[in-house]
C-alpha cells in the first residue's frame, strides 16, 4: 500500500546502475572491513612494538657476545725514523751472515771454538740488521696492524632492575594484546551501526517516496472533484500544501541515505562512488529472535571486571609497579663480567701468517655503586610512585565507567527488544487503517484530514517498527562484544547521533502533519459552528 514490502526496502541508491552494483551482506563487510582497518593494523604494530621490548627486557638475563675484526693502515707514524733510502753497504767488511741470527746459537754439545764462532756471526747478523725491526712485532709503527677478537659480557646482579623490566614489558604487551582485540570489536560494533544506518536509511527513503506518491494521488484525486465541485478550494489548497511538503522530505532523506552509505563504504574502504546493495534485513526474523532470547536471558551485570579497559587499566598498574622496581634498584651495586679475547699481527707487508698473531685475552669482574646522584633517584622514585598511584585511581574510575556502561548497554536491549515487541503488528495495522480510509474518501464519505491522519500513523508506526529493529541489532551486537570493546566509542556516537537525527526529521514531520490536521479540525469546527461554508 504506502511503503514497499520489507523484502524489497533495502534497496542501493537510485543512481546505481545494477550491473556495476556490489552485493554486500552484514558477515561479508565485517570481514572486509577487519582485513582493511588501518586502526587494526596500527594495534597490531602496537602488538609487534611491545614484542620487540620482551626480547630488550629478556636480553639483559643472557650472556652478551659479539665478534670483531678490523684492519688498520698506518699512513704515517712517530716512530718512522724517516730514512728514505737504504744506507750505503760497507765493502771493506764481510757481509753479514743471513737470518735468522738465531741459528747460529749452538747448545752445550758444540765445542767452546764453535761456540765462540757461532757467537760471532749471531753478533755480526743483528748487526747488518735493522735496529728497530724487532718493533714490528710490538706494533709501533707498523705499517699494516691486523684485529680479530671477541668479547663477552654477563650480568650477575643489577638489584632486581632486569626482573622489574621484564614486568613492564610482559605488561606492555599484554596491554598491547588487549587493545588489538578492543579495536577489532569496535570496528564490528561500528560496521554493523554502519549497515544497519544504511538499512534504515533505505527504508525511511522507501517510506518517505511512498507517502510523497500517495500524496500525489490524493493532490490528483482532489482536483477532479474540484473540478466537478464535489469538494471546495480548502481541500484543495490541503492537498495542494501536503503534496508540496512532502518533497523536502524525500530529499531529505534520500541525503540521509547518501551519507550513510558514504559512512559505510568509508569503513569497508570500498570506493566513495561504488555502488553497493545490503543483503542483510535489518529486520530479519533469525536475527531479531536471538536478540529477544539474549535480552530474556540477561540476570545481571557481571562484566565490569572483564572489559578490554579495565584490563589495560590493571596491565598499566603492573607496568607502573615495575618501573618503581626499576627506579628503586638504582640505588644498589651493579655486578658484571666481562671478557675480551683478541688477536693482533703487525705485519711488514701483506698478508699476516699463520705465525704473526699474537694473543690477548683479558677476564674482568666489575661492580658500580651510586654514592652520589644529586637527588636523582629519589626524583625517580616519587615520580614513579605518583605515577602507580594515579594508574591505580584511573583502574578504580575506568571500573566504574564500565560497569556503568554495561548497564546501560543492557537497559538499551531490554529496551530495545520492548519496542520491537510493542511494534509487531502495528505497521500491519496502520496499512489496512489506510487502505479503509482511502476506500472512505475516495467515496466520498469521509474527510481529506481522515485521509492524512491514518497516512501519518501508518508511516509513524513503519518507521517506529525499523528503528526498534536496527536499535536491537546494533544492541545485541554491541551486548555480544561488550567484553572486548573499549570505553570510548567514537564510531558508535556519531553513528547513534545519525539514527537520532533520522528520528528526529521523521518526528519533525509528524509533528507537522499534526498541526496541519489541528488546523483543518479547527476550521471544520469553525464552519459547524457558524454555518458559513469555505470559499
Amino acid at each position: 500500500m504506502l511503503i514497499a514490502p520489507a523484502t524489497s526496502a533495502q534497496v542501493a541508491p537510485a543512481a546505481q546502475s545494477p550491473s556495476q552494483t556490489r552485493p554486500i551482506s552484514l558477515d561479508e563487510a565485517v570481514r572486509t572491513a577487519e582485513a582493511q582497518s588501518e586502526a587494526i593494523r596500527i594495534a597490531r604494530a602496537g602488538v609487534q612494538r611491545a614484542q620487540g621490548q620482551q626480547y630488550q627486557a629478556r636480553s639483559q638475563r643472557l650472556p652478551q657476545l659479539n665478534a670483531s675484526a678490523s684492519y688498520t693502515r698506518t699512513l704515517a707514524s712517530q716512530f718512522d725514523i724517516g730514512e728514505t733510502t737504504a744506507p750505503a753497504v760497507d765493502t771493506t767488511k764481510p757481509a753479514p751472515p743471513p737470518t735468522p741470527c738465531d741459528q747460529y746459537l749452538l747448545d752445550a754439545t758444540a765445542t767452546t771454538a764453535e761456540r765462540l764462532a757461532g757467537l760471532e756471526d749471531a753478533s755480526r747478523c743483528a748487526l747488518g740488521q735493522n735496529p728497530f725491526s724487532s718493533f714490528g712485532n710490538l706494533g709501533f709503527g707498523a705499517k699494516n696492524q691486523y684485529n680479530a677478537g671477541l668479547s663477552f659480557s654477563q650480568n650477575l646482579f643489577s638489584g632486581g632492575r632486569i626482573m622489574a623490566q621484564n614486568s613492564v614489558a610482559n605488561a606492555g604487551r599484554r596491554s598491547a594484546e588487549i587493545e588489538l582485540t578492543a579495536q577489532r570489536a569496535q570496528l564490528r560494533l561500528d560496521v554493523t551501526q554502519a549497515y544497519f544506518d544504511a538499512a534504515l536509511a533505505d527504508r525511511l527513503v522507501a517510506l518517505a517516496e511512498s507517502s510523497a506518491v500517495q500524496t500525489d494521488k490524493v493532490l490528483r484525486q482532489t482536483q477532479l472533484a474540484r473540478t466537478v465541485g464535489n469538494v471546495s478550494e480548502f481541500e484543495l489548497l490541503r492537498a495542494q500544501v501536503s503534496s508540496a511538503n512532502q518533497r523536502p522530505i524525500v530529499i531529505q532523506r534520500q541525503s540521509d541515505r547518501e551519507v550513510a552509505y558514504l559512512r559505510l563504504k568509508q569503513l569497508l574502504n570500498f570506493p566513495l562512488e561504488s555502488p553497493i546493495q545490503l543483503t542483510t534485513q535489518v529486520d530479519d526474523p533469525v536475527a531479531t529472535n536471538a536478540a529477544l532470547a539474549t535480552a530474556a536471558a540477561i540476570t545481571s551485570d557481571t562484566a565490569a571486571v572483564d572489559r578490554a579497559t579495565v584490563r589495560q587499566a590493571a596491565a598499566a598498574i603492573d607496568a607502573q609497579r615495575g618501573l618503581l622496581k626499576v627506579a628503586k634498584a638504582q640505588r644498589f651495586p651493579t655486578l658484571a663480567l666481562t671478557s675480551q679475547y683478541g688477536k693482533v699481527a703487525f705485519p711488514l707487508t701483506g698478508f699476516p701468517g699463520s705465525g704473526d698473531f699474537r694473543t690477548n685475552w683479558t677476564v674482568a669482574l666489575g661492580t658500580q655503586v651510586p654514592l652520589f646522584t644529586g637527588g636523582r633517584i629519589k626524583g625517580d622514585q616519587l615520580v614513579a610512585e605518583a605515577n602507580l598511584r594515579e594508574a591505580q585511581a584511573r583502574y578504580d574510575q575506568t571500573r566504574e565507567f564500565a560497569s556503568l556502561d554495561s548497564r546501560v548497554t543492557i537497559n538499551n536491549l531490554l529496551q530495545a527488544s520492548e519496542a520491537w515487541q510493542a511494534s509487531l503488528g502495528t505497521a500491519e495495522q496502520a496499512s489496512r487503517a489506510y487502505s479503509i480510509a482511502e476506500v472512505r474518501y475516495r467515496e466520498g464519505i469521509s474527510t481529506q484530514l481522515e485521509l492524512n491522519d491514518a497516512r501519518i500513523l501508518l508511516e509513524q508506526a513503519v518507521v517506529n517498527r525499523a528503528l526498534a529493529a536496527r536499535n536491537l541489532q546494533v544492541a545485541r551486537v554491541k551486548l555480544a562484544l561488550l567484553p572486548d570493546l573499549p570505553l570510548q566509542s567514537t564510531g558508535a556516537t556519531q553513528a547513534q547521533a545519525q539514527a537520532q537525527s533520522q528520528a528526529s526529521a521523521q518526528q519533525a514531520s509528524q509533528q507537522s502533519g499534526q498541526q496541519t490536521q489541528a488546523a483543518a479540525q479547527q476550521s471544520q469546527t469553525q464552519q459547524s459552528t457558524t454555518g458559513i461554508p469555505p470559499q
